[in-house]
């Protein structure tokens, strides 16, 4: 009986040792890719409603599903992306908006130092009407960013892996 008594209590003993080692271990990971940026006007992002701010993130690991954990002063948001692309277009990291009908809401989110570009869903952007369409035209010449003129990047610094 006492024999019993004394594995069971090895038994949990070396379970509960394992759990801590397991928790001390997680603890000390390293996020995938984390930095900050600024937001100047409400902006949707995937479910969730970010007031004008500052903000931070964290992506815990660089493989599907891509979860990104945002924080601000006043919010902190979990989002994850649609997809993903292999393949960015800018070389600075970046979070493209689209001018909707609710506001702003991230599309993309660029990530060239892990090669990928995130896809969120956003509502369908804003059109412009008839008659504003026949007054905002675009000559030919003009550059992609007067083309694009319901887009719009913020600047994000990231602080590395």
């Amino acid at each position: 009986m006492i024999w019993a008594r004394n594995l069971k209590l090895s038994t949990k003993l070396g379970v509960a040792a394992l759990m801590l080692g397991a928790l001390a271990t997680s603890g000390n990971a390293q996020n995938a890719y984390r930095g900050k940026f600024t937001l100047t006007a409400e902006t949707h992002w995937g479910g969730a409603t970010l007031p004008a701010g500052d903000y931070t993130f964290t992506l815990p690991s660089s493989n599907a599903p891509y979860t990104l954990y945002v924080r601000g002063q006043e919010v902190g948001a979990i989002i994850m992306a649609a997809t993903a692309n292999q393949g960015v277009v800018s070389e600075r990291p970046q979070l493209n908006l689209v001018d909707t009908a609710d506001g702003y809401a991230v599309q993309t989110f660029e990530a060239p130092e892990l090669g990928v570009t995130f896809i969120y869903l956003a509502p369908t952007q804003k059109h412009l009407g008839r008659k504003e369409a026949r007054q905002k035209t675009v000559p030919q010449t003009a550059s992609t960013s007067q083309v694009r003129e319901n887009k719009t990047s913020i600047a994000v610094h990231t602080t590395g892996r």
